[in-house]
């Protein structure tokens, strides 16, 4: 992947993927070693958090549709080689907390997912992204 052409986006738009996918199985070993350092890069970079935590739900049984999901992980990682957190000591102690939910984001057990991230100055102190653990029948929008 070192030669591989960088793209600008993390996932395909309204691509859900799924345990039941009809493609080609992968090398499970190849795929849980791959999404295991896409995990430790998550340290540092923050924007790849979701995509990571969807295609690490499919490392016992990988397919094609799989692994093309985690190649294009590295592909934007590629692109973006210049992202990334730089925690300083810059002495504005503004806190400020975004948060967001996704309703219905797993086509297996119609489970909604929400996350949050809440920085102290320009520093990011806290983050978290979870699957709910119930299947949600309604939304709300809040601005």
């Amino acid at each position: 992947m070192l030669d591989c052409n960088p793209i600008e986006t993390l996932m395909e738009c309204g691509v859900k993927l799924s345990k039941f996918d009809d493609g080609t199985k992968e090398d499970s070993i190849l795929f849980k070693s791959l999404v295991g350092s896409l995990r430790y890069l998550t340290c540092i970079r923050l924007n790849i958090l979701l995509a990571v935590g969807v295609v690490s739900h499919y490392m016992e049984a990988p397919t094609s549709a799989h692994m093309k999901a985690a190649k294009r992980i590295l592909r934007y990682l590629k692109g973006t080689i210049e992202f990334g957190l730089f925690y300083s000591s810059y002495h504005d102690f503004q806190l400020m907390g975004f948060c967001d939910s996704d309703f219905f984001v797993d086509i297996d057990d119609r489970k909604s997912c929400r996350g949050f991230v809440f920085f102290l100055g320009d520093c990011c102190i806290s983050r978290s992204s979870k699957k709910q653990p119930i299947v949600t029948l309604s939304t709300c929008e809040v601005e």
